[in-house]
Order: structure tokens, then C-alpha cells, then sequence
């Protein structure tokens, strides 16, 4: 039985490069890191060698591939969470979802296509991330306990005194949800101004 060494570099290339989005996204300490990343991108190319070259006879080779297309998203959906009417993990979804196309090249042979794929969505990613940080805005949900009706109103009115955007806000059970958009470079002066005007009661921020 002979090595294809061909086929092992197309592996160690595909994990390499989903590798280097995943350490991206880790280091953003996304939902999905490095090891995610690295496997789904090496077992799409695993995939695809074996639609290309272990069967012998008629066969269709997209097969396969097109399964591991649909594949990906039940582990794209699974990343994705829906928490206090906010929607985190979609592009670490779709980040799984360029790694699995990236293993597929690399499975092909397609070396350069996935060098560049995987150059093109590093640079979007930091790049967009430097302008978020400057220039986004950041949900933020507020839990406040244990109030009344009179204090919620006060708290509601310092912090549209202090120039503070509420979306929208619910009270029950003595306790107040106060949910808002924050720029991201002044999130934190922001943060500490929200603690100053809730002195006293017990506070969640998420």
C-alpha cells in the first residue's frame, strides 16, 4: 500500500489554513476557535478525497461535497444563539461555513483558491472589527433588582439626562429590564456612568 502524499499535504494544507481563521476567531474568543475551525476545514477535504478517489467505477465526485455544503450548517447553527433578543454567533457560523469550503479546495487541490479564500476572510474580519470598535454599537441589556415602579422611573430619567439611548425596557417581579445601544468606544465610560446612576441596587449587565 503506497502513501499519497499528495492527498496528506491537501490535508495538512486545509487544516492550516482553517486553522488560521480559527486562531482568528479565538482570539476574538468567539464561539468557535482554532480546533473548530481545523477540523472542519480538514474533514471537508477528507470528504472530498474520498468522493475523488475511493470509489472506482460510475460515480458522481460532487456528491459527497454537496453534503458536507448542507453539513456545515447544523454545526453553523448550532454556534449560533438567540439570548435576550439579541443574535451572537453568525459570523463564526459563517467563518465554519468558509473553512469547510476552503477544505474542499484544499481536498481538490485547489491550493491557491483556498489561500486566497482564507487571506479574504481574515482581512474581512479584522478589518471589520477595527471598525466596529471605533465606529459600532454594542447591545447591552440591563438588569436591575430589586426596584419599584417610582425608582424605575427615576433610573429611566438619569440616564436620558446623561444622553443614554434606551431601546425599550419591562418591569416585573421588582425587577427592571432596561435594554440599549451603546457605541463601542465608549462603552466602558458608558458602563461606569449606568453603575454610578444604579448605586444601591443589585446590577446585571450582559
Amino acid at each position: 500500500m503506497t502513501i499519497e502524499w499528495n492527498f496528506i499535504l491537501r490535508l495538512f494544507i486545509a487544516g492550516l489554513l482553517g486553522g488560521l481563521i480559527g486562531f482568528e476567531r479565538e482570539f476574538r474568543a468567539k464561539e468557535a476557535g482554532l480546533r473548530t475551525h481545523f477540523l472542519v476545514a480538514l474533514g471537508s477535504a477528507l470528504f472530498m478525497l474520498i468522493s475523488q478517489y475511493a470509489f472506482t467505477g460510475r460515480f458522481d465526485a460532487a456528491r459527497v461535497a454537496a453534503q458536507v455544503v448542507s453539513g456545515i450548517g447544523f454545526i453553523g447553527a448550532g454556534v449560533i444563539i438567540f439570548q435576550k433578543n439579541v443574535v451572537r454567533g453568525v459570523t463564526t457560523a459563517a467563518g465554519l461555513w468558509v473553512a469547510g469550503a476552503i477544505g474542499l479546495a484544499c481536498g481538490a487541490g485547489m491550493y491557491d483558491i483556498a489561500a486566497a479564500a482564507t487571506l479574504m476572510t481574515i482581512i474581512c474580519l479584522e478589518t471589520m472589527h477595527l471598525i466596529t470598535r471605533h465606529y459600532g454599537e454594542k447591545s447591552l441589556t440591563l438588569t436591575i433588582s430589586p426596584v419599584t415602579s417610582e425608582s424605575l422611573s427615576g433610573i429611566l430619567e438619569q440616564l436620558r439626562k446623561s444622553n443614554l439611548e434606551i431601546d425599550s425596557f419591562n418591569f416585573s417581579d421588582n425587577s427592571a429590564f432596561i435594554y440599549m445601544h451603546l457605541r463601542q468606544r465608549n462603552y466602558q465610560a458608558v458602563i461606569n456612568k449606568i453603575l454610578d446612576i444604579t448605586k444601591g441596587f443589585k446590577v446585571e449587565i450582559s
